[in-house]
């Protein structure tokens, strides 16, 4: 019996990690308690149930949606941003970190077949995006300045009822938490890491300057952030997606060989190779839908915080605008990622039990993990070198400082949505309160970006998959008990649902206008 002392990190991580596993594995003490994990089960239950319950809607209208993302816009409806300035924002916080650390994180734990349980997190994530999106519109509500303002918290208060306040409350609480671990913490602590290796400087560095960059956006609030991100976000996406084509096409032979691994993986036990963990199929589901979940956010409520402020008075078009925020960062950016990782070969090494150390021909099968996976991959794909790094580091370090840096924008707003709805519920909040609130918050979420760049990796991962389940279960329920709404939306009857402490805005029942993505 060992008697080494634990360290107090050590001794933080071990009770955060157990009930990460519990809700994402089905696990406590590494003892299956559980067959199927509860975060699996809510989900991919909810996604199923609501894809049926669309039938095939999200599937049906994806493309036609797309190609709509191309065409102007006649007219404005009520809110405060367009649609596709919204849809750009609420993908700015989808894109992040989780892209390009969570997706290596996936294939350490899951191994190859991860990936394929991404894809599906994500096609049936679309039938939740859909209902999140189409909600936010319908039941948002105006504020006494004028904004309009929504998310879960509002199609909760009035379309399920004061009753259910209390559902609201949960998730705002939640919001908060996820916001400052998963939107803060986790990115910069990969924004501190990148600048790192990028720069050679201090992780602390890269947090202080993102933190003034930061606050330089979201003191001008949501039009602020949404022009920013209206501006970033396309070409970032579109870059990036050029250089993973480019590092696919130089390594093309070893492509095949990729999609055997992905499918192979996904629905056969697999034992260890190279870096890969070794895991069973629950395991490889398990990671692929918990990072899934991570990326492009399906269910779990926050997207459909920057959706509710779209200049539209069709909430079904807005659905499809969410929809489509999970397919692209998922299915189209998530995928690049995994694909060059399994894919690029290049000199890799890893040690065995024994401490022996073997050359492996992929990053993914080496010791390499989490960024430094992705970095390693790229760096073999452009190895050329530009002040001593190679191109390729450069690339994708850069790319993630970008990613980064618009989640980081986004995700302060869905923190302060959920803040200011709190605040309301207390006697005597007014109007000059919450702005006060507002600044108090904006200082608040620069101060844990730079503290959150040299945090201790393991437990803000950890806390993350905790705060995910946190926010995104109150959600689901709402999404459940609204289920008739959704299906009645996306026939076209945008004033379905009862209203509860208000009457029907009127703008629901006008011509639509504002649907076009500019």
């Amino acid at each position: 019996m060992s008697t080494a002392p634990v360290s107090g990190l050590e001794a933080a991580i071990e009770p955060v990690t157990n009930i990460s596993e519990f809700i994402w594995v089905g696990t406590w003490n590494g003892v299956e308690i559980l067959p199927l994990p509860p975060m699996v089960v809510a989900l991919l239950g909810a996604g199923v149930y609501f894809m049926i319950g669309l039938r095939g809607y999200p599937l049906l209208r994806l493309f036609p949606a797309l190609a709509g993302l191309f065409k102007k816009s006649k007219s404005q409806g009520a809110g405060e941003i367009s649609p596709f300035a919204a849809l750009s924002t609420a993908l700015s916080g989808q894109v992040g970190t989780g892209n390009l650390a969570g997706v290596a994180t996936a294939i350490t734990l899951g191994g190859p077949g991860a990936i394929f349980w991404m894809w599906v997190t994500a096609l049936f994530g679309m039938a939740l995006a859909f209902a999140e999106g189409s909600l936010a519109v319908r039941f948002r509500e105006q504020a006494q300045d004028g904004t309009y303002r929504g998310g879960p918290m509002t199609y909760i208060t009035v379309g399920l009822g004061p009753k259910w306040k209390w559902l609201a409350i949960l998730f705002c609480l939640g919001t908060l938490f996820s916001a400052l671990v998963t939107g803060n913490g986790i990115q910069a602590n990969s924004l501190g890491d990148s600048a790192s290796e990028l720069f050679g400087v201090e992780e602390w560095v890269g947090g202080a300057v993102a933190a003034v960059a930061v606050f330089a956006v979201i003191i001008g609030g949501i039009k602020s952030i949404g022009k920013v991100a209206e501006t970033i976000v396309p070409w970032m996406a579109a870059a990036y997606l050029a250089m993973a084509l480019a590092a696919l096409a130089i390594n093309l032979p070893y492509l095949p060989e990729t999609f055997g691994r992905i499918f192979s993986g996904a629905f056969n036990a697999q034992s260890a190779t190279g870096g890969f963990l070794g895991a069973a199929i629950i395991i490889a589901i398990r990671a692929g839908v918990a990072r899934g979940l991570f990326s492009n956010e399906a269910g779990q409520g926050s997207t459909p915080i920057a959706h509710a402020v779209a200049q539209t008075n069709d909430p079904a078009a807005q659905g499809r605008f969410a929809m489509m925020g999970t397919f692209i960062d998922t299915v189209v950016i998530c995928t690049m990622t995994a694909l060059v990782m399994l894919t690029v070969a290049g000199d890799f090494t890893f040690t065995d039990a024994n401490g022996v150390k073997q050359v492996v021909e992929h990053a993914w099968q080496s010791d390499l993990g989490g960024f430094a996976m992705t970095s390693g991959a790229y760096a073999a794909a452009f190895p050329f070198q530009l002040l001593g790094i190679p191109i390729g580091t450069l690339i994708v370090s850069v790319a993630l400082i970008l990613f980064v840096f618009t989640t980081l924008l986004t995700w302060s707003y869905y923190g302060e949505r959920a803040i200011t709805y709190l605040y309301d519920l207390l006697p005597g909040s007014s109007l000059r309160g919450e702005k006060i609130l507002h600044v108090i918050w904006r200082v608040l979420w620069c101060i844990v970006i730079f503290f959150g760049s040299f945090a201790p990796l393991e437990l803000v991962w950890r806390l993350g998959d905790i705060s995910n389940a946190v926010m995104t279960l109150p959600n689901i329920i709402a999404l459940l008990a609204l289920s008739t709404v959704v299906f009645a939306l996306a026939k076209g009857n945008r004033t379905a649902g009862t209203d509860h402490g208000r009457e029907t805005p009127k703008e629901l029942q006008e011509g639509v206008t504002g649907s076009a993505g500019h």
